[in-house]
Order: C-alpha cells, then structure tokens, then sequence
C-alpha cells in the first residue's frame, strides 16, 4: 500500500457542512480554501460498473441479459416473471445475486461465472483520461464492487486503469454483503485498514449505495447522466470529472502526465 498522509479529522479547522455546501454549487470561492482541504482523504471507493465507464457503453445491459438468461435457462423461471422478481431482489436484497441464494439456494460462483461471460472488448476501450486522472491520485485508490475480482481485473485491463489500482473488494472478500447492506461497508472499511469513514470517499452510480456510505459519514459522490440527489454530496456526470468538481482530493507532488502513458 503507498503512504497516505492525511490530515486529522480532529485537526481539520473549518467548517465542513459550509465548504461542502459552497462545493457542491462548485464557486470561484472554493479555490481560496483548496489548501485547506488537501490531503482530507485517505481513501477513495470506487463502484466498477456504469461508474468507472459510462451507462451508455451496453456493458451493463449485456450482463443484465446473462442474469435473466440464468434465471430462465437454469432457474426454469418463467420469462415474464423475471424482471419483476428482479426488482424486487434489488428493493429487498441489493442484488438479483442474493434474492436467488436465499429463494432458490443457487450456488454464487456459478451464478457469477455465468454472469460475467461477457466480451468486454465489445463494449469498453482504453480510457487515457481516466488514466491520468488515476495515476495522478495520491489517496488509496479502492474498487469497491458487488461484481466478483476476475471481472473487475477483466474490466480495468480493458480501460488500461489497472496499474492505478490499489486494492480490490469484490463480493466475494465481502463475505456475498453486498452494497447497500451496512455490512458490506463495515467489511469494506475493514479491509481498506481504514478506522476513519470521514477519510472517506465513494464514488458509485446508485444512489441506494451511495446513502449508507453517507450515513456512515464517508464523503459521497454520484456518477451518472440522471441528475444529483439531496442526500449525496456531490454529483458528476463521468468519473474523469472527479479532480474538476470535487475539491480536497490530494494529487501526487510527483505525477506527470506522461506516468500514464
């Protein structure tokens, strides 16, 4: 793990309610207290899928056709029930994942390979912004996904961010907790060797995710084309707008832009 040097929550001088107010209508008088602010994070959670590239990329759409094939394929699930019981897995569950182990007593690995059994190549490409954007990033740099670690290391090789990843918790290391149960964020916290949640960021595309991370007391960021939400604290429309919008992020003194080339 690289050297996170922080700032103390208890030594930050200001207040936070006010900057992060000021923040979100992202003013000129922002810029004044950026030194303020550097180094605030330790740590910065990411959601991999429809966050670290667009929703419009169909990868999550292809996935989404797998879990339905597997629910009538091998579940013998009629079709026209699939979408609702899908959505009442998420209300009640988080995932379709954990609503089929609980009422039908699938076996997850299974579920996951079958799942997961996309070509990426189809739908992703090299991202070189987010790149640079990753490389530049002094803080722990954290996927935090209800996906299994094979795929995410598939999708990151795709977007060639690999290399600018510290650290993956996937399902699997959260015990099958998934977001947005309390305990997949206390599991996550625990594994990042993270006591502080106020060192905290997440960054993921749901809403439902991202109020967990919040009510713990992480700083919270939505990624998407749907607009923000009350009870988040920042909002940007593509993950590469992140050091644009949102301020306190530590950059490395040491990056240059051609370290992700």
């Amino acid at each position: 793990m690289r050297d996170r040097t922080c700032v103390p929550w208890d030594l930050v001088a200001f207040n936070w309610q006010e900057t992060t107010s000021a923040a979100r209508e992202h003013n000129s008088s922002l810029d004044e207290r950026r030194s303020v602010l550097m180094g605030r994070y330790c740590t910065l959670f990411f959601d991999l899928d429809d966050t670290l590239y667009p929703r419009s990329s169909g990868l999550w759409n292809a996935i989404g056709e797998r879990i339905n094939s597997f629910m009538i394929d091998r579940l013998e699930i009629p079709e026209e029930n699939v979408s609702p019981i899908r959505d009442e897995y998420l209300r009640t569950y988080g995932t379709t994942l954990n609503g089929l182990v609980a009422n039908y007593q699938i076996d997850p690995f299974e579920y996951l390979t079958f799942v997961h059994d996309v070509q990426i190549e189809d739908y992703l490409h090299p991202d070189p912004v987010m790149q640079r954007m990753l490389a530049s990033l002094h803080p722990s740099r954290i996927i935090f996904t209800n996906a299994s670690v094979s795929y995410a290391m598939r999708v990151l090789k795709r977007l060639g961010v690999d290399p600018y990843i510290d650290q993956i918790i996937d399902i699997i290391a959260l015990d099958f907790h998934n977001k947005p149960l309390p305990q997949a964020y206390e599991r996550a916290l625990d594994l990042a060797q993270e006591s502080d949640p106020k060192a905290c960021m997440l960054i993921d595309d749901r809403v439902d995710n991202l109020l967990p991370a919040a009510a713990l007391g992480m700083t919270t960021v939505l990624v998407g084309d749907r607009g923000g939400h009350p009870g988040v604290d920042f909002h940007i429309e593509r993950i590469t707008e992140l050091l644009d919008k949102v301020p306190g992020i530590n950059q490395n003194p040491d990056f240059r832009n051609e370290d992700a080339s």
